[in-house]
């Protein structure tokens, strides 16, 4: 690796002296370790002449290889840095649409108040995506809502997320109710599409009535489904999280809460396996800190 490093030097300044200079060398330790390189290739590198350095075509190749194969190594130290150091570095946080957009605002100025040397990268996947991506170690945590299979992997409990009823906003108070009773006798519910847990959680929110899906519709986001509703084309259950977050203001709905409905929960998960669980649960205790504020 340090022979590579010199030939590197020595190809971003085609002079021994000033190369010698950046990988902190005498010049004769430089040019002896680059001679050393070729005897162990087999290859010359470099044509030396008295006034310039040219590279050979299979010099210049080697190079190249040698640069990724420099900037790789610089990765692995940077990642051996990170556990050395749990409070630094970059980690991607991997959570539902339902939940990340409305939550991780409110918590990152304290994340980043309690970190300051932590970096943050948010990914919004589905559930399944998201648990297949920390047991693979592609994303170091994820914000998911239970109840689902969460394979092996180990989580922190922020809090429950009820629901409230939307339907098209109403002057007739009498009628909205009428509405809310009506949802179960027979009444279809707009929903996201099938992918989304919210689906299968909001079907699920009132284990004895038979709650159906509305087959002829299916939205990719909340803000869709607040507008369908807003036009009168059916009624749906958002989450709390995102109403209180603002989702539904100046929307043209009316919201019917619903305090029997049993409601989803919001955990943090990660890798049991994880070196930075410690710093993982002091993340989800600003979580869930963040959800009461917002």
């Amino acid at each position: 690796m340090q022979q590579l490093r010199f030939l590197t030097a020595l190809a971003g300044t085609l002079n021994f002296s000033r190369a010698a200079e950046l990988v902190f060398v005498t010049q004769p330790t430089l040019s002896s370790g680059i001679k050393e390189l070729e005897e162990r290739l087999g290859v010359a590198l470099v044509e030396r002449t008295r006034h310039s350095v040219l590279f050979t075509p299979i010099g210049l190749e080697i190079v190249e290889r040698a640069k990724d194969l420099l900037g790789r190594a610089g990765e692995i130290e940077s990642l051996a840095r990170s556990h050395a150091n749990p409070e630094e570095g970059k980690f991607t946080l991997g959570s539902i649409p339902t939940v990340g957009p409305y939550l991780v605002p409110a918590a990152l100025p304290v994340i980043r108040k309690c970190f300051p040397d932590l970096s943050l990268y948010l990914r919004e996947e589905m559930t399944e995506s998201l648990v297949d991506g920390v047991s693979s170690g592609r994303l170091d945590m994820a914000l998911i809502a239970l109840p689902f299979d969460i394979a092996n992997l180990e989580y922190a409990e922020l809090f429950n997320d009820g629901y409230q009823l939307a339907i098209a906003k109403s002057r007739n108070k009498k009628a909205a109710r009428q509405v809310r009773d009506s949802i179960f006798s027979g009444r279809s519910l707009m929903l996201l599409e099938t992918g989304h847990c919210l689906q299968r959680h909001a079907l699920a929110a009132f284990p004895e009535q038979d709650l159906s899906l509305d087959e002829s519709f299916a939205a990719t986001s909340l803000a869709t489904l607040v507008a369908m509703v807003s036009e009168g084309l059916g009624v749906t259950l958002l989450p709390e999280l995102a109403i209180k977050a603002g989702l539904a203001e100046n929307a043209q709905i009316d919201l019917v809460p619903l305090p029997d409905a049993c409601p989803r929960t919001v955990v943090l998960a990660w890798r049991k396996t994880s070196p930075h669980k410690q710093l993982f649960r002091t993340i989800a205790q600003i979580l869930k800190g963040a959800q009461s504020a917002v």
